[in-house]
């Protein structure tokens, strides 16, 4: 029984690797989940230079899942290197560096700066807001994407995945201008935009007014626009958006996704990732299914 695939000619030893921004980067979860067992460690959004954040609260619970505005808090490149790489660098699984910026120019900044690590791919978080466009998100306008993802590609040394935004017209339209400008692959869904009010207070409960809202509630948009984007490209998918089972997996690859991210579930169940593995395998016994591959995209 094969669970393995491949993205991009990376290998994976089977589709299940983590959301950015939900597992930091693997060093807070260690010693609960062994990262030997996952397809890829995908780790938090990473700067070229350290970001603080947006103000608190940026964190609340809502039906369905959650909000967050955490603003993309990071250390900056040279501490990740530094840091969560050699970290990383014990464990026999690909990385995969969530990349953040402002500008081109910074998003290219940090790919070259990890150009000469053991770094497996780079996956492009365009739903950052583009300060040249006015604040607009790089993931909102084909057009731009296409020539994001083209510089990009100029200097990256490894597979570049586009991390594309729920929060548009049509997602085929921006799935095409990824692959248009070169992408190796593309992943979503990316989190939806949200927001939660106190009505005793009249307040909003989040400082930064909206939130990114993700997990269970959102699945059914995610699935829809995986097919939607594996449809529409030749380039492999990575799909995520409130996976908690291996059955909600399993629809993501139905509907044409070769890899699978975990992410909101990871904060009620670190284990989340490895149930997942283990219930597709059981789910390949039990229905004699002896290559994931033959899932891929299997419904019409």
């Amino acid at each position: 029984m094969n669970i393995g695939v491949k993205i991009a000619g990376v290998e994976f030893k089977n589709p299940v690797m983590t959301a950015s921004g939900t597992f930091g980067s693997g060093m807070e979860y260690a010693e609960m989940v062994d990262l030997n067992r996952l397809g890829a460690v995908v780790t938090k959004g990473v700067a070229a230079k350290a970001w603080e954040g947006n103000p608190t609260p940026r964190v609340t619970e809502v039906y369905g899942g959650m909000l967050n505005a955490i603003g993309l808090q990071n250390p900056g490149v040279d501490v990740f290197i530094e840091r969560d790489l050699k970290f990383l660098e014990d464990y026999d699984t690909n990385v995969i560096v969530n990349v953040c910026g402002h500008t081109v120019e910074e998003y290219c900044e940090v790919v070259e700066k990890l150009n000469g690590t053991k770094v497996s791919m780079y996956e492009i978080n365009v739903s950052c807001p583009n300060v040249k466009e006015g604040a607009l998100a790089f993931g909102q306008d084909a057009k731009v994407l296409e020539e994001t993802t083209k510089a990009i590609k100029k200097i990256a040394k490894k597979p570049v995945i586009m991390k594309l935004s729920p929060n548009v017209t049509s997602i085929k339209d921006m799935a095409k201008a990824a692959e248009a400008g070169g992408a190796d692959a593309i992943s979503l869904i990316n989190t939806l935009i949200g927001m939660k009010i106190d009505i005793y207070k009249k307040k909003f409960v989040l400082a930064n007014k909206t939130g990114g809202f993700s997990g269970p509630a959102v699945k059914p948009v995610a699935v829809r626009m995986v097919y939607e984007a594996a449809h529409a490209v030749k380039i492999p998918v990575i799909g995520m958006g409130g996976i908690s089972t291996a059955e909600d997996a399993l629809e993501f690859i139905l509907a044409g996704a070769t890899g699978v991210s975990v992410g909101t579930a990871n904060f009620s169940d670190p284990e989340t990732t490895l149930k997942v593995i283990d219930g597709m395998q059981q789910y390949m016994l039990k229905y004699g299914v002896d290559d994931i591959n033959s899932l891929i995209g299997a419904v019409g």
